[in-house]
């Protein structure tokens, strides 16, 4: 015997009336944790909603860019890694690409530029007691496809936006001041 499907309760619309839309006016800040904005400096947590966010749509957008580019499965941390590593076309060592990524956990790395190497990638060799990375020709060429296909869907509409070059700029330097202040907080907390 078939059992009756349940039926579909109908949707409405919500109606949005004139003292709701002022009652959204009087929101407040743009946050995740209002608990967290209700402090001395509800911007900062209004900041770190919007840091949250483009964390993870810029992680989205390099691991989809780089698999357009003929490389999928990398992580977010390997597709930088591997920028890094063909940055000015030098080999770095993996101490000099934990410093300048800001990751204190050097395996963390380490991992990454296994898999790196893995995929033909990058190179690893020993230097005395240090590892020096490069990026192959694969490596090279997978990096410039990344670029052409970055100009193509993510520059030129950023650009047509109108957001003036030094305006990026002065953003970049604001969330590098601010990452020394997380990092300050971060050794303070775990002293307590």
């Amino acid at each position: 015997m078939a059992t009756a499907r349940p039926r579909r309760q109908q949707r409405t619309k919500p109606r949005v009336t004139g003292h709701s839309v002022a009652a959204i006016a009087d929101v407040g800040p743009i946050v995740s944790s209002s608990h967290l904005a209700a402090g001395v400096l509800p911007g900062l947590s209004e900041v770190e909603f919007g840091l949250s966010l483009a964390v993870h749509a810029f992680h989205r957008w390099i691991v989809r860019c780089m698999a357009a580019a003929g490389v999928p499965d990398l992580s977010p941390l390997e597709v930088i890694v591997l920028h890094s590593v063909r940055h000015r076309q030098r080999k770095k060592k993996l101490a000099d690409l934990c410093l300048v990524l800001g990751i204190e956990d050097t395996h963390v790395i380490s991992y990454a530029v296994k898999k790196l190497v893995a995929a033909g990638l990058v190179t690893s060799i020993k230097s005395g007691k240090e590892k020096l990375i490069g990026a192959t020709k694969a490596g090279i060429e997978a990096c410039d496809r990344y670029h052409a296909i970055r100009e193509r869907l993510l520059t030129r509409p950023v650009q047509a936006t109108g957001l003036p070059e030094p305006m990026l700029s002065e953003m970049a330097s604001l969330l590098r001041a601010l990452s020394g202040h997380y990092d300050q907080a971060a050794r303070a907390a775990a002293s307590l």
